[in-house]
Parts: C-alpha cells; sequence; structure tokens
C-alpha cells in the first residue's frame, strides 16, 4: 500500500490546483480521476457550451445583419463543423491541463475509480482493470456533480439527453423539448434555436426560479421573441417515444399538452458524484440530496477528510471550487484562517443578453427587512447598447437606503457579466451608489451607463 500525503479524489477546477500547488510545497500527492483531467468544466461544461454558444452568435448575426446594413444571402449552419471546434478547444484545453499535471513533481496521477476502504485508505479501480490501494492522511474530496436524471413516467423508455450526451450529437435536433428553466436549459435552448432548431423549454415553476420575478420575466420575453416556445407552471405528467419521435405530455394552465419533438434534453439539475465513494467506511454521512456537509474551512465530519467544489453543496460554480482550493491551500500551507464565510458569489448566465448576479435580489433584500432602494435602467436607454444593437434587458442594483452601500445587483443585457463584475468590486471596496453615480468612466463603455443606473435612486 504506497502511502501518501495527500489524496485528490477528482481533478476538477478546485483538484488541479490543488494538487499542484501541495506537491510543489514538498507533500507527496496522488490525484485519481476516473474520466478526464479538468473535471465537468472543461470536458462537458463551460469550455464547449461558450464554444457552441459563441457559434451560435455568429449565426445569429449573420442571420440578422440586415439591422446593421449588411445583407449576407445564402448563408449555412455547419453543425458538424460547430461541434468538430469544441472537441479541439475541449482537447486543447484538457490537454494543458493534463501535461500541467504530469510535469509536477512529486505528483501521481492515478486513471480509475475510487472508493474510500477506511476514513485514510482509498481503493482505486484502474482503467487497465487491476486495483490499487493508496491511504494519506489528507484527503480532499472533489468528484463534482452530474446531470440529475427526474422521476418521470415512460422516461426510462424514451431516449434522452444530457448536458453531457447533447453535447456529443453530430446532427442538428429538428425540434428540441428540454424539461428545465434554470441557466442550463436556456443556455442551450437559445443555443440551438440560433443554430436552426426548433426548441421548446417547459418549466415547473418560473424561468430562473431563484431571480427576482422581473429578471425571470424578462428572460421569459427574450426567449420567446427569440421563437423558443416557453411553459412555465408546467407540470410533466409522461414521456413517450414513438419511432424518431418523443412527446411529453403535460398540464400547463389547468390545460393538458401534448408536445412532440425530435430530441428530449433533461436539464432538471445536477446530482453530487458519491455514490461509488463508499463514505460510509469513513463515518461520513452525506445529506438528503448526496452531498457532503462541510463547515466553513471545507472540514467534513472526519479529522483530515475535506470536500469542495459541487460536491459539498451550495453554489455550484468553477469559480466557487477553484476559490475552495485557495482557502485550503491559505488553511493548510500557510497556517491562515481563511473561510467560505462572506465571500461573494458572483455568475452569469450566457443566454444573449447575459444576465450577471452578485449579492443580494430584491426579494431576498426585503425579506431580510433591509430598508432598499432599487435602481433600474433599460437597455434601451443604454449609448452603447443602442450604438451596438443590443438593447434587451435591464440593469438593476439594490442599495441600501441608509448607507447607500450596494447589496446586490442583477445585469440582463449585452456583457452583463462583464458590468457585474466592475460592481461587485465596487462592492467588494465598500463604494456607494452615489461614488458610482459620480465616477468617471470611458465614454461610451457599457459601464458608462452605472452613472445613469444610480441616477435613478436619490441620496
Amino acid at each position: 500500500m504506497q502511502k501518501f500525503d495527500a489524496i485528490i479524489i477528482g481533478s476538477g477546477q478546485g483538484g488541479v490546483p490543488l494538487a499542484k500547488k501541495l506537491a510543489k510545497a514538498g507533500w507527496k500527492t496522488a490525484i485519481i480521476e476516473k474520466r478526464w483531467i479538468g473535471g465537468t468544466c472543461i470536458n462537458d461544461g463551460c469550455t464547449p457550451t461558450k464554444a457552441m454558444i459563441a457559434c451560435a452568435e455568429v449565426a445569429y448575426t449573420v442571420a440578422n445583419s440586415r439591422q446593421w446594413g449588411i445583407t449576407v444571402p445564402g448563408f449555412q449552419v455547419d453543425f458538424e463543423k460547430i461541434v468538430a471546434r469544441k472537441n479541439e478547444i475541449v482537447s486543447s484545453f484538457r490537454g494543458g491541463a493534463t501535461k500541467g499535471l504530469e510535469k509536477t513533481e512529486g505528483l501521481s496521477i492515478f486513471y480509475g475509480t475510487a472508493s474510500f476502504n477506511g476514513p485514510k485508505v482509498v481503493d482505486i479501480k484502474l482503467r487497465t482493470g487491476s486495483t490499487e490501494t493508496i491511504t494519506a492522511d489528507q484527503i480532499f474530496i472533489n468528484t463534482g456533480a452530474s446531470p440529475k436524471i427526474p422521476d418521470l413516467p415512460g422516461l426510462a423508455q424514451v431516449p434522452y439527453l444530457t448536458s453531457t450526451t447533447l453535447l456529443d450529437l453530430q446532427v442538428l435536433p429538428s425540434h428540441l423539448i428540454i424539461l428545465g428553466g434554470s441557466y442550463i436549459g436556456l443556455e442551450f435552448g437559445q443555443l440551438f434555436r440560433r443554430l436552426g432548431s426548433q426548441v421548446t423549454i417547459i418549466e415547473r415553476t418560473a424561468l430562473l426560479k431563484r431571480e427576482d420575478t422581473d429578471i425571470s420575466a424578462a428572460m421569459k420575453k427574450i426567449m420567446e421573441g427569440a421563437g423558443i416556445t416557453v411553459y412555465t407552471g408546467a407540470t410533466v405528467k409522461q414521456a413517450e417515444g414513438n419511432g424518431d419521435a418523443v412527446r411529453i405530455v403535460l398540464n400547463a394552465n389547468g390545460e393538458s399538452k401534448t408536445i412532440t419533438g425530435s430530441h428530449l434534453f433533461l436539464a432538471s439539475g445536477r446530482a453530487p458524484q458519491t455514490k461509488d465513494l463508499h463514505l460510509d467506511t469513513t463515518g461520513i454521512s452525506i445529506d438528503e440530496k448526496g452531498f457532503i456537509p462541510v463547515n466553513d474551512k471545507l472540514e467534513t465530519s472526519v479529522p483530515g477528510i475535506y470536500a469542495l467544489g459541487d460536491v459539498k453543496g451550495g453554489p455550484a460554480f468553477t469559480h466557487i471550487s477553484y476559490n475552495d482550493h485557495l482557502i485550503l491551500i491559505k488553511n493548510l500551507l500557510h497556517k491562515g484562517n481563511e473561510t467560505t464565510t462572506g465571500r461573494p458569489v458572483p455568475y452569469c448566465v450566457f443566454t444573449d443578453p447575459q444576465l450577471g448576479r452578485i449579492g443580494l435580489t430584491e426579494k431576498e433584500a426585503r425579506d431580510k427587512g433591509i430598508e432598499i432602494q432599487v435602481a433600474c435602467l433599460d437597455m434601451s436607454r443604454v449609448a452603447r447598447a443602442i450604438e451596438t444593437g443590443h438593447t434587451d434587458g435591464f440593469m438593476k442594483a439594490v442599495v441600501e437606503k441608509t448607507t447607500g452601500r450596494i447589496l446586490g445587483a442583477a445585469i440582463l443585457g449585452h456583457n452583463g457579466g462583464e458590468i457585474m463584475s466592475v460592481l461587485q468590486i465596487a462592492m467588494m471596496a465598500g463604494m456607494t451608489a452615489t461614488q458610482l453615480r459620480e465616477m468617471i468612466f470611458a465614454h461610451p463603455l457599457y459601464t458608462e451607463s452605472l452613472n445613469n443606473l444610480f441616477m435613478s435612486i436619490s441620496d
């Protein structure tokens, strides 16, 4: 049995830099990966989806080029080339991450499936078919999450796609039915609509249900304006298959409907990958959804075992997983006292327009009993948006009335994520709405519109 100082299970966006830094600090380190180096983000998450979204944006621009005074007759979408481009980018990213691990001294890579055989003992079923057992005093679980399959009558008899298998399609769907109106469903829905598919999105509650109702309503309007059929407040009763067709029976607004499409995509959330870990042998108890509970230092209930990234629950974003590894490095290597408490959780929905979000929503602030003002500005009043022809959406900021502090923001607009990031920095610096209202920004950037955004509220 090989003895290591540290074992990292999973090579996601937290696991890879953690393994490299521990090894470079002199720790004898092992990292175990059952699929590909890079985790979900590089292989079937952020990287491939954003690469394909970029292609869809070009297709949309060309298809609508007349509004800019340019005519492009007879253009075609080559889906095979779009997929090939995506695969090249993924391969490049994956290869870079793999080489980075391989050239790190003191770091051993094991390709296989890991399972615990005691609190500090890990069995690895290697891809070669053999098994190896290793041990370490410090073990880090970074196994991530995978698409959740809903309990839906008839689904087992119907071919369906997940966010992983959808990326492997070689033929453009004629009609893609999407179950789920979260960011995954919306990004893929708009992507395939722009490439030429008919798209139907079915959501049990509201689109982006965690957002304020005005954001949700605006996003629905944008999706419908793109030619996507959207059912919200809908209950799916049955999935059926008939040859090349898929049928979904649903109830919406008190009426029963049957939607027929060529492909069914499940965008109903993600579940933690803890089943194969045999955590019961460690003394760690998972929660009712399968996530590994941790404290604010990412420690599990068993000393020396940590969890980082999506597997621990909470915000499931690549940048949060990366920040998790920074907390661990500062605490373990530099005797720090870093925690997850109070850290900002920015995120961006990569629809067009983007939704950039940071901090409290209006509803969250009011539920907390905070006296607030809400600043709003339509993108149709933003100079840069008018000039570039991207006037969909609006900007919104939640401001504490007594102090002028910015508590949160939602930027539904072109480059909304970039504008949100400026507000995040302002929030972390403790800047007030008045300061941003009076700040000099270069004209005519999108961020200059922050002047006008905060003119909509008083001191």
